[in-house]
């Protein structure tokens, strides 16, 4: 299954991905009876048996595949890391100009990296980890930044992060949102459209059309636009959720670990720098 997450898009678990004995055409009905056939989420080269009949899916009886164990393991790594460079970055690196722009700087190399890496046909655990590292630099210089105006607002972005995981998996194990080709495509083309607003707005504020950050200024417009950002955030973890448990189901090679962190991790940043904004509105309005 293609994930929708920005790491998967192009290298995720798809029929196309080159591992051997693991692109085999499922068996007949399988395109009846999976719910994601007929969209780009669909090419999932694990699937062995006929779901038709309704039977949960059960991983090979073989080594080498992913579990969630490794998944766990290596997420861990990656948040680690990600945990390691903000720390550093935070306690080494005051606030001034020059932080600011090594922090602008690491957010480029940390893109850089995770555009390398989606383009991949293999995880390459130095690429996932470098970018980990340069992603905590830039989220702790700025989380240093928030907190030196909003005291308190990074720890109270990491626990409204957590917050916003824990419901998102809550939800999803107790089966209250099935991740079907509707609700990727819809999810999908608002957050197509988030983006291109973000970028127009952006643009304005460049050349001084908007003011106070436009669509993105600390007021009620601006909390509502982070709300819906969080709600993307949740949205791309349901999709990661789903990626990981059909891997496991379906025996995806055990390096699809890396890749299946590497998506949570780029979604959880994403949630916590959003969350870390909706802080602060909230209390520039207290």
């Amino acid at each position: 299954m293609r994930s929708s997450n920005p790491v998967f898009s192009r290298r995720g678990f798809s029929r196309d991905n080159g591992y051997a004995g693991f692109n085999t055409a499922p068996q007949a009905g399988y395109a009846q009876g999976n719910p994601y056939a007929q969209n780009p989420y669909a090419n999932n080269p694990y699937a062995q048996q006929d779901v038709q009949q309704g039977a949960p899916p059960q991983a090979p009886a073989t080594t080498g595949r992913m579990t969630m164990d490794d998944v766990v393991m290596r997420s861990a790594m990656t948040l680690g890391t990600v945990a390691v460079g903000a720390v550093l970055a935070w306690a080494l690196l005051p606030v001034s100009s020059t932080s600011f722009g090594l922090a602008f700087g690491s957010a480029i190399v940390a893109m850089v990296l995770a555009l390398i890496q989606s383009f991949k046909r293999t995880p390459v655990p130095a690429l996932i980890l470098g970018y980990a590292a340069f992603e905590g630099v830039f989220l702790g210089v700025i989380s240093e930044m928030y907190n030196s105006q909003w005291s308190g607002a990074p720890f109270q972005a990491v626990l409204g992060t957590m917050a916003v995981s824990a419901a998102t998996l809550l939800v999803y194990r107790a089966g209250w949102i099935r991740v079907t080709a509707r609700y990727a495509r819809i999810g999908m083309a608002i957050a197509i459209a988030f983006v291109l607003v973000m970028a127009v707005n952006l643009l304005l504020v460049a050349f001084g059309v908007a003011e106070n950050g436009g669509l993105r200024s600390f007021g009620p417009l601006g909390a509502i636009v982070g709300i819906i950002a969080i709600l993307l955030g949740a949205f791309f973890l349901t999709l990661d959720f789903k990626q990981i448990e059909d891997g496991i189901a379906y025996g995806a090679p055990k390096n699809e670990a890396w890749l299946a962190a590497f998506g949570l991790t780029m979604t959880l940043v994403w949630i916590y720098v959003e969350m870390l904004r909706l802080v602060a509105i909230f209390s520039s309005n207290d």
